[in-house]
């Protein structure tokens, strides 16, 4: 074997060993972020049980339709994911109630979108 070809297999080694070890990192943040994101959600969902419980006016239904259309209204028609609840702002009375939201644009872009309460509707923050 000639000294070239020990360096091009070497750095061949090398290439494979660093795509590997990106591919295992990569993998263990995204189950990081997932499992953050889980817990974000439910720890939202409990928010919202035990809003609806104390008081009217937080109807998923009417939330997430508002949480829709702040979306398009801030991102465009473009494409973006449902959203999804991550947060419940449940302060006395119900003017300064807030949800927010978590949209994931077609370039996989993270988008935080807050409503605020007026009475029993809900818009933009």
């Amino acid at each position: 074997m000639t000294t070239l070809g020990i360096v091009l297999i070497a750095i061949g080694a090398l290439i494979v060993l660093m795509t590997a070890g990106g591919w295992v990192s990569a993998t263990r943040r995204a189950r990081a972020s997932e499992e953050a994101l889980l817990r974000e959600l439910e720890t939202a969902q409990r928010a919202l049980s035990q809003a609806q419980a104390l008081d009217r006016g937080w109807d998923r239904t009417v939330m997430d339709a508002a949480a829709l259309d702040a979306a398009a209204r801030r991102l465009g028609d473009g494409a973006f994911s449902q959203p999804q609840l991550v947060q419940v702002i449940d302060k006395p009375g119900t003017e300064e109630d807030q949800a927010v939201y978590r949209v994931l644009t077609g370039d996989g872009e993270e988008h935080r979108i807050t409503l605020g309460r007026s009475g029993d509707v809900w818009g933009p923050a």
